[in-house]
């Protein structure tokens, strides 16, 4: 517990002071916001602001991790170790999208299959690490091939399938992280919008995962009969300690980020927040129950998609008036501020589930 508090308390402090002598960085070297010209017209004025501050909160995250396990003088863990590889390998991607666009003065970054291959690579590495090295004196892998909801769905257990099994649950995984990184990086459009929703997300994870430490299945003195509702999820306390510091760190960072925004994630920051999504829907066996803990990315994705597809069925007509859907409200008359704590409201509310759900599973389950 000393080490969970003390990663979150030094990911909010290096995020919260640090974040402005990043922005005066990022404003001398000209890392400023490029602005599509069909986006609203408000946006407009926010062209030149810093961007890439994802940066800061991943190097706040890294900083509060490593820093918490010092002062608590307990090493780092396997599952985080590789939730880490994964939000630094996903940000390494957003990282060339986002110089890329500064440097050629435009909205497009990585080509989209080259952002996609990027995100990919990435993927696979981190499900093969996942599915193949060892943890505990027992040698078992980090995770097993199991495709979970709540918690892992027996009849979607691949192991038996041998190494066919493997490979599509690296697929499964894959899937999952790249639809999270794109969903987060759809979501971030306004000032504080992704950053406040991840922060509920990570809070989310946090309870989940310290509950699932505190029903662990190895834990001393469980009763015997209540073995078929614990957890076999692998070092879920140190789970619970990244997620917390993902969102310390995040929340050091709203203060900067907040209307009017003086920095932006970019796609360094909402890449890096997607593959901590997956990846801890990963490490806690709750790979469906992140349709609900990342509920607002998923709305807002969405209804990207569904205008694409009516606009192609009926040849030009659309359903919102922009896509995504928090520019749509923006174009009704919204206040930028208003549509932000709106949706901040629909993530917590889409959190609220997500977590209910999980502790009603609990509550009901049975031999």
């Amino acid at each position: 517990m000393l080490v969970l508090i003390a990663s979150a308390g030094i990911a909010l402090l290096v995020s919260l002071l640090a974040t402005p002598l990043f922005i005066r960085g990022f404003a001398r070297i000209g890392w400023g916001q490029f602005i599509r010209d069909d986006g609203p017209q408000s946006h407009h004025t926010k062209r030149g602001t810093p961007t890439m501050g994802g940066l800061i909160f991943i190097v706040a995250i890294l900083a509060g991790y490593f820093g918490g396990k010092l002062v608590g003088q307990d090493p780092p863990t396997v599952p985080v170790l590789l939730v880490l590889l994964l939000i630094v390998g996903m940000g390494v991607v957003g990282f060339v999208d986002d110089f890329l666009k500064i440097s050629n003065q435009r909205s497009l970054g990585l080509g989209g299959w080259a952002k996609v291959l990027g995100q990919l690579v990435v993927s696979v590495a981190f499900g093969v690490l996942a599915v193949t090295v060892p943890v505990g004196p027992s040698g078992r892998p980090v995770v097993d091939p199991v495709i979970s909801g709540v918690r892992d769905i027996p009849w979607l257990d691949l192991a038996p399938w041998g190494a066919l099994g493997v490979i599509v649950f690296v697929l499964w995984i894959t899937l999952i992280n790249v639809s999270a990184a794109n969903a987060v990086n759809v979501t971030d459009g306004l000032d504080g919008l992704a950053t406040g929703s991840m922060i509920i997300s990570m809070i989310g994870y946090a309870f989940i995962a310290f509950w699932q430490f505190n029903q662990s299945c190895f834990t001393p003195g469980a009763a015997e009969e209540d073995l078929f509702r614990c957890y076999d999820v692998a070092q879920p306390l140190d789970v619970a300690t990244l997620a917390a510091t993902i969102a310390a760190a995040l929340i050091g960072f709203l203060w900067w980020n907040t209307s009017p925004a003086q920095v932006f994630m970019g796609d360094v920051g909402s890449l890096a927040l997607g593959g901590a999504l997956a990846g801890l829907a990963v490490m806690t066996d709750t790979h469906l129950l992140l349709l609900l803990i990342a509920g607002l990315p998923i709305i807002t994705t969405g209804s990207v998609i569904v205008q694409r597809a009516y606009f192609k069925i009926t040849g030009g007509k659309r359903i919102f008036l922009m896509s995504p859907l928090h520019h749509h409200f923006e174009l009704k008359g919204w206040a930028e501020i208003t549509v932000v704590v709106r949706f901040w409201i629909i993530a917590g509310l889409c959190v609220a589930a997500g977590v209910g759900l999980f502790y009603f599973q609990w509550q009901v389950a049975t031999p």
